[in-house]
């Protein structure tokens, strides 16, 4: 009698690595409470700092001490993965707990019982909050369904801006690594000139990209149903609350975190894709978006306070796959550390072009003409990176 054929062992059921360490994101609405907390066990005004300290300061010693994750979920369990609805409720349950804050440090702001300092030091934690945030609302508002769509708005409105829900979704993915985008920094930009010309070219975008949608329906862009102007009213109607609720005394840091709060956006934009640049084909057309668009990080830290926003590459190629199933793309160009550390550099022009301009041209060979040129620039720019125009 012949043997029984052999049966291949079941595979173990894979379980995401990072599965705890997401709630940790929940940390980050929390910031004013524990601000608030340490000064008043130690007595330490500094303490109302504490944001920018934890997210400039301790995030980068983190991605520093901890290392990187290159692991990625198999291709059989993404469905599964993606199901889950834990994960969603990391990201859903950062919004009460960030509007908690809001309305706490506008109690602080309120009572008269801070120093100007130490007023803005508190503003400046809550800028974390809403700047963070809105890479909660960018989770969100590239899903599908209509209560995370709704959410996103929602996520967005403490920072006053709305309009990246539409600008990001219909302008960014499609610009995206050309010089057309106001999103995409180019090779030799410093952050303080990429700042007044994404910030002007988002809200334009976004309004424009409103007035052609309403156009086709045969609408003006002065109506209710312009996405752009019921964010903007969300903003209105929350700060009015506030001013309502606690006085005139709480509006300048309410002005401080928003602006401080979309600019930590801005220069995650302007460190996400610096320099690189989707060539034309035959036609004129931009190629399509390939990995080698985005530069990336597997720096584990940066990741959890961001769900996986470093994993930029294949958030670009799959725009509504979950933060739990973005993948490693090795073709990707890789930042040397976390976003937060980049963070860093990209405020200190020199420590940013000597870091990050030879990245660039390495990544073309050394030709400067295949990168994203200001085309103002480009003449200067070429001369300056050893290239004839």
């Amino acid at each position: 009698m012949s043997a029984p054929p052999s049966v291949a062992p079941a595979p173990a059921r894979w379980r995401d690595p990072k599965r705890q360490l997401w709630l940790l994101g929940l940390i980050v609405p929390t910031l004013p409470f524990i601000s608030w907390g340490l000064v008043e066990a130690t007595g330490l005004g500094i303490f109302w700092f504490y944001g920018p300290v934890l997210v400039f300061g301790i995030f980068p010693l983190l991605d520093l001490a901890i290392g990187r994750d290159a692991r990625n979920p198999p291709d059989s369990v993404i469905k599964r993965l993606e199901a889950d609805r834990y994960y969603r409720w990391c990201t859903y349950l950062y919004l009460p707990i960030q509007y908690a804050g809001l309305v706490f440090a506008c109690w602080q702001w309120s009572r008269g019982g801070l120093s100007t300092i130490d007023s803005v030091g508190l503003a400046l934690t809550v800028a974390m909050v809403s700047g963070i945030a809105i890479n909660t609302a960018h989770e969100l508002g590239h899903k599908r369904a209509r209560l995370e769509r709704w959410l996103s708005r929602v996520a967005l409105a403490q920072s006053g801006y709305g309009h990246f829900f539409i600008e990001h979704n219909r302008g960014h993915h499609v610009r995206v690594a050309t010089p057309e985008d106001p999103a995409s920094s180019r090779l030799g930009e410093s952050f303080y000139a990429f700042l007044p010309r994404t910030v002007a070219g988002s809200v334009r975008s976004a309004w424009e990209l409103e007035r052609v949608r309403l156009a086709r329906l045969g609408s003006s862009p002065w109506t209710p149903r312009n996405d752009v102007l019921s964010a903007w009213a969300m903003t209105v109607a929350l700060y009015a609350a506030l001013v309502a609720g606690f006085g005139l005394l709480v509006l300048p840091y309410l002005v401080i975190q928003a602006v401080v709060g979309f600019s930590l956006l801005e220069v995650v934009n302007y460190l996400e894709h610096y320099g690189l640049l989707r060539a034309r084909r035959e036609d004129g057309r931009y190629e399509r978006t390939r990995p080698e668009h985005s530069w990336n990080s597997n720096s584990v830290a940066s990741n959890v306070l961001l769900y996986h926003l470093q994993r930029h590459s294949d958030h670009h190629a799959n725009p509504v796959r979950r933060y739990q199933a973005l993948r490693h793309v090795e073709d990707a160009p890789q930042l040397p550390t976390g976003y937060a550390g980049m963070i860093l550099t990209a405020v200190l022009p020199p420590v940013w072009r000597a870091v990050m301009d030879r990245r660039v041209l390495a990544h073309y060979g050394g030709e400067a003409s295949r990168a994203n040129l200001h085309p103002r620039l480009r003449a200067r720019a070429l001369q300056r990176y050893g290239v004839a125009p």
